[in-house]
């Protein structure tokens, strides 16, 4: 009704104003008529007021427009602020869902941080060898400025090694079927025992140069070296896995096989490959989610060393054991 009549009025109020503009330019061209109209102030008026009622209504009509316009901006900027404040809210209690894409190199540089802050930081890995974690640590605590008071404590988990295993392993000439491949072991334990010599090196260039205190210790535990784990000290995690399969001729066979081990055979050796894989970090600092999952690894890597058996000179190839 409301809108039936506003279009009313202002169909009125257009017939009336062109109304009163054809009488008035008769008048100026007609005598007659215009000497009829002159001194009809009342019907003038008259006119008049109706234009100023219809002008009236207009004003109250766009002004109740602008009116009901603010309000309307008002409740949505006040729902939006409201949305925005549940949706930081929900955030702030989940966390993160996930943990950030990582390279090694962000893992070593989180490692210089730690050290270089000084004061005690405990590192632990969950190699295969050593070889891309353990190199780059060292030249990070060998370029440490001195700082008598530092202590860096450095725990490496290895595959047992002494030991037979699938992967890697041999790929039978016979069958394709896996067995172990005890020259290939012999090689890696070799490198293993060379990293952990490596290390002690630093530990007495650090001492010399009055970096700090070193501590170094490798533990070796019968698994297979599918799993990369990183931990700095108990707040973050580094993880990823060994996620490339390699097969070449096995240019380790060897006569003299390590102990426990069967005779040498003829295949092509099966190698895993963890070079340039992504990691994932987590941090405890990063909410819920990523403190259970930091405090469920760094368990898991204490009860794997507990378990796990001290690496003895005589594991190097050429020691009393091999």
């Amino acid at each position: 009704m409301a809108a039936l009549r506003g279009r009313a009025e202002t169909t009125l109020t257009k017939g009336l104003l062109l109304a009163v503009f054809f009488v008035g330019l008769v008048a100026q061209f007609v005598k007659p008529v215009g000497d009829a109209l002159e001194g009809k102030t009342y019907i003038g008026g008259a006119l008049l007021s109706i234009v100023g009622y219809v002008l009236y209504a207009e004003v109250l009509r766009l002004n109740a427009a602008r009116d009901a316009d603010g309000e309307q901006t008002r409740q949505l900027h006040e729902a939006v602020r409201r949305l925005s404040g549940e949706v930081q809210e929900l955030t702030a209690r989940l966390g993160p869902q996930s943990g950030d894409a990582a390279t090694m190199d962000r893992l070593i540089e989180e490692c210089a941080q730690a050290v270089l802050r000084g004061g005690e930081t405990q590192l632990s890995g969950m190699c295969f060898t050593g070889e891309t974690f353990v190199e780059p640590l060292r030249r990070v605590l060998e370029d440490l400025p001195p700082d008598p008071s530092r202590s860096v404590s450095v725990r490496i988990l290895v595959p047992d090694f002494t030991r037979p295993t699938g992967v890697p392993g041999l790929v039978r000439a016979a069958d394709g079927k896996l067995t172990d491949a005890p020259g290939f072991r012999r090689h890696l334990t070799g490198k293993i025992a060379g990293y952990a010599q490596d290390l002690g090196t630093t530990r007495g260039r650090m001492l010399h140069k009055n970096q700090g205190t070193l501590s170094v210790e490798f533990r070796a535990v019968h698994i297979s070296p599918f799993l990369k784990l990183y931990a700095i000290g108990d707040d973050v995690v580094y993880e990823g896995i060994y996620d490339t399969l390699e097969v070449r001729p096995d240019a380790y066979v060897t006569s003299a096989p390590l102990p426990q081990g069967p005779g040498p055979e003829e295949g092509q050796l099966l190698d895993l490959i963890g070079r340039g894989s992504l990691l994932t970090r987590w941090s405890r600092y990063d909410g819920e989610p990523g403190g259970v999952l930091v405090d469920r690894r760094c368990g898991f890597f204490g009860t794997l060393w507990d378990a796990a058996r001290r690496l003895e000179p005589e594991d190097a190839p050429g020691g009393s054991g091999a």
